[in-house]
């Protein structure tokens, strides 16, 4: 029987952290649960480590799972003057494995978090495996993704986006978060517990979050081949078989262009894959983070 339930999990992140770690630009929020090799849990924009809740207790029995929230999310510390970015939170992932003294670890990375993911380990000696879900690909930005990136430079998009995603009918709309799972009732309870109210109710949630979004850049995406050749160490795609923003499509393509890489596909499972179907998700997964390939 699982040492964690859904319900531990996701209380997991109502509690405080067990730890923060000093970045250099706002602390990383750190939970620490199972036991096994070291894996790293990287999420993506605008959610937090707790997306990861359902996932852990198919995992916590056979791994030790090191789950972060990055400044501007979750429970991290930061402020107006910390400086938020892509770029800072690639940079940021590197230094939670060298604060965390981690001489072997696997990483997964959901959604932009497998872009930082990628940015922050690709080649790194410590690295041992790595497990993408729904996430970015070297072939570019969908028509989906680009969509949702027109709006952010325009002014009134904060407010707006801040209005949307705390009414539940609205961000079902696709120019919202419509589309993002299968079944969009998924929008609502913990989703919008962990992820849609603090940027409905917090001002420095919200700017943080666009911060973020706003220096999110093609060059990253088009960085992403290069770093697929350095990737020697077993790569696990996991894809939603319905995911709207990154095409399954383009994901099959993408498993080719690492050295060691095989996908799994996901029916009945949009972007939020790992969310919709965690006990498929984490089966896919598990042979490789725990070494089994």
């Amino acid at each position: 029987m699982t040492a964690l339930t859904a319900a531990d999990a996701a209380d997991l992140f109502r509690a405080p952290p067990h730890r923060h770690l000093d970045v250099g630009a706002g602390e990383v929020a750190l939970r620490t649960v199972g036991s096994g090799p070291d894996v790293l849990f990287v999420h993506g924009w605008p959610v937090s480590g707790a997306t990861f809740r359902l996932l852990l207790p198919h995992l916590v029995d056979h791994l030790t799972c090191h789950v972060i929230d990055l400044p501007s999310a979750g429970s991290s510390r930061f402020d107006d003057a910390t400086p938020l970015s892509v770029d800072q939170h690639i940079a940021t992932v590197r230094r939670v494995v060298d604060q965390l003294e981690l001489d072997e670890v696997a990483v997964v990375g959901h959604d932009s978090g497998g872009l930082i993911a990628r940015h922050a380990l690709a080649g790194d000696p410590r690295l041992r495996a790595m497990g993408l879900i729904d996430t970015e690909q070297p072939q570019g930005l969908s028509f989906r993704f680009k969509l949702f990136l027109a709006g952010r430079h325009l002014p009134g998009f904060g407010a707006a986006l801040g209005w949307s995603v705390g009414r539940p009918r609205v961000r079902r709309n696709a120019l919202v978060l419509g589309g993002a799972f299968v079944d969009d009732s998924l929008l609502d309870g913990e989703f919008d517990e962990f992820f849609l109210r603090p940027l409905h109710e917090d001002p420095l949630r919200l700017r943080a979050a666009l911060r973020v979004l706003r220096t999110f850049d093609e060059r990253h995406v088009r960085a992403l081949a290069g770093l697929h050749e350095r990737t020697t160490v077993p790569v696990q795609l996991v894809w939603g078989e319905q995911d709207a923003f990154f095409p399954l499509g383009w994901a099959r393509e993408m498993a080719t262009t690492f050295p060691d890489g095989r996908l799994a596909v996901i029916p009945g499972a949009g972007l939020f894959s790992h969310e919709e179907r965690p006990a498929e998700v984490a089966q896919a997964l598990l042979p490789v983070l725990a070494g089994r390939s």
